[in-house]
């Protein structure tokens, strides 16, 4: 597996990075560090490309960096944070969200604590606390978060990214009603030690995809086939999903709608 690209948070690199030969997408490495004392970008700049993509490290970060992702959350997102039991939990949602504002500041030139943020509907019940979004057109975006690691896409078009750390046996066995029948098949063909890493490989395509549509997982997550294998494929026309190289013991996937 390749190593993720490194990059600076505010001199991105020109241009997405490219596809792997495999298909895989590196991210870039985001530096969180001097969070409080980030230079504002002097002007709005246009998206590098057709998708950024962006990792960040939650245990690479000291308490300083920590404290100062926490002071750029909002009121809700600080209760949120508040929700979390765990504390590796609690860290990755503020550095999700921290490094979210971050890269969003740079892209439009505007303080992190002043980003034109909403919420749309939700797509079960309609109410007002659907997936965070931007008050402006041209700018779409999608973040995700799992034990140490965090994601974030950027794009002139509906994405979705899903970061997860390897299902257990357990897991898999508990949640094969999520897996479209051709999947399920797939994954009953395989040697019982290689189900884990195919199932989650599955389930992270599947939610970028959710994600990028809107619906989450209001929508039966069995109703799209992306496939187990090595190599995703597309759940829909119009819609491309590629895996994202991140260190073991995880797995990561990102949806891109392309008309």
């Amino acid at each position: 597996m390749s190593e993720p690209r490194a990059g600076r948070l505010l001199d991105p690199p020109a241009h997405a990075p490219p596809p792997a030969p495999s298909g895989l997408l590196c991210p870039a490495v985001l530096d969180l560090s001097g969070l409080r004392h980030r230079a504002r970008a002097p002007g709005p700049r246009v998206l590098r490309g057709p998708l950024e993509l962006y990792l960040a490290h939650v245990g690479a970060l000291d308490e300083r960096t920590l404290r100062d992702a926490r002071e750029l959350l909002d009121a809700e997102e600080r209760d949120r944070a508040r929700a979390f039991r765990h504390d590796r939990d609690r860290d990755a949602y503020v550095v999700a969200h921290a490094a979210l504002r971050d890269v969003l500041s740079a892209l439009l030139g505007v303080p992190a604590d002043a980003l034109p943020l909403t919420r749309e509907p939700c797509a079960g019940c309609g109410g007002p606390h659907g997936r965070p979004a931007l008050r402006m057109p041209g700018v779409h975006f999608s973040l995700s978060h799992s034990g140490g690691l965090v994601m974030v896409a950027l794009a002139p078009a509906p994405v979705g990214v899903d970061v997860e750390g390897l299902a257990t046996m357990r897991a898999v066995l508990g949640a094969q009603s999520a897996l479209h029948l051709a999947e399920a098949d797939e994954l009953a063909v395989l040697p019982a030690h290689e189900r884990p890493a195919a199932f989650t490989r599955a389930w992270v395509r599947k939610e970028a995809y959710l994600k990028g549509l809107g619906t989450g997982l209001v929508r039966d997550p069995a109703l799209d086939y992306v496939g187990t294998g090595p190599l995703p494929t597309a759940p829909a026309p119009g819609w491309t999903v590629r895996d994202v190289p991140v260190p073991a013991g995880y797995a990561a996937a990102v949806a891109l709608h392309t008309p």
